[in-house]
């Protein structure tokens, strides 16, 4: 067995956090919590776990779900192509392996949203195959303790890496040893001030010999992130207020939200401009309600509602009036949540 697995694994064995999804007889588990790890803390990810699982026992449950249930028990995780795709994969594993998820890395791949790695992670830890993987934290735990110096995210960095990983891979405990480094990365090897002294790799780490271990992994360059200003029309009809369903596909699809678009100025005339524009509605702005702001992957965003009466409105489909003490029963991503519990209040 290569040294860095007997060190690993002989730290995992005294270290391992305790979680909900690992010693799981379930290889379902296992597909949900890799899931929903990805771009997530594991924190995070717990409470959703148990919730999921208690709501969703099965594959087949899963299948059956309708999709708003899907989404209002994901909703708060972010990234809901996410769920979509569990979804998704969910009705494809059903139809056509019996409700059972397949074992071979070729047909986990071809599922909704597993890729490379999480195929991996599936089968090394469900099926107890001996394939590694690569994560940001195994990537971070790599490239300090060999020193990678090529860009992690860039391809000839990512082979390099993935060759590592698969290098140093113990028979028959692939699943262990990938869990391990993933423990280790998130505990140890941190992305800022590592705990070089813990490391049960400190003596193998060449970056660290080098006293490179903070500029370890290499990354390409960030492109600066853009600010966006939306504004809002809560538009309030007795004890009801209109909520329109986004497109299923693209950021937060299949979610509800309070009409909105984006603008160059937060006013009442502005506010009235983009509305109309954008959904054929013509609002009455009463007064400001509440600004959220909120980070999403690729830009930062200030949301400013205002509480408006209607005018007149088109028809769409896509509306829907609804009761104030029903919003909870309507999926909505954070900053929508946080004007209906506003309003709700």
């Amino acid at each position: 067995m290569p040294e860095l697995s007997q060190r690993i694994l002989a730290w995992y064995q005294e270290n391992a956090r305790v979680l909900p999804w690992r010693g799981h007889p379930d290889s379902y588990a296992v597909w949900v919590s890799e899931i929903m790890l990805q771009q997530t803390r594991v924190e995070t990810v717990i409470p959703y776990f148990e919730r999921w699982m208690r709501q969703f026992p099965s594959i087949t449950a899963l299948a059956e779900a309708p999709e708003q249930a899907i989404l209002s028990a994901w909703e708060g995780l972010g990234y809901y192509s996410r769920a979509r795709n569990l979804h998704k994969a969910a009705s494809v594993v059903a139809a056509e392996f019996g409700g059972q998820l397949p074992q071979e890395i070729s047909l986990l791949r071809k599922l909704p949203g597993i890729g490379r790695y999480t195929a991996a992670a599936i089968a090394s830890i469900a099926f107890n195959q001996d394939v590694a993987t690569i994560d940001g934290n195994l990537r971070r735990v790599f490239a300090r303790v060999f020193d990678v110096s090529l860009p992690a995210d860039m391809p000839e960095g990512e082979k390099m890496l993935w060759d590592l990983a698969e290098k140093h891979v113990p028979a028959g405990r692939a699943g262990d040893y990938n869990q391990a480094l993933m423990d280790l990365g998130a505990a140890i090897c941190l992305p800022r001030n590592p705990l070089c002294l813990l490391c049960p790799l400190s003596e193998m780490c060449q970056a660290r010999a080098l006293g490179l271990q903070e500029q370890r992994p290499v990354l390409k360059p960030k492109a600066a992130v853009p600010h966006k200003l939306k504004l809002a029309a809560v538009i309030v009809r007795d004890e009801t207020v209109l909520l329109i369903q986004r497109p299923a596909k693209g950021l937060l699809g299949g979610l509800w939200e309070f009409p909105s678009a984006e603008a160059s100025a937060d006013s009442a005339e502005a506010l009235v401009a983009v509305i109309e524009t954008e959904y054929r509605l013509k609002v009455s702005p009463v007064a400001p309600l509440t600004e959220v702001r909120h980070a999403y992957t690729h830009f930062t965003l200030t949301e400013s509602a205002w509480r408006c009466d209607l005018v007149e409105k088109t028809e769409n489909e896509s509306f829907q009036w609804i009761a104030f003490a029903e919003l909870g029963n309507f999926p909505m991503g954070k900053v929508d949540r946080q004007i209906a519990r506003v309003i709700s209040s």
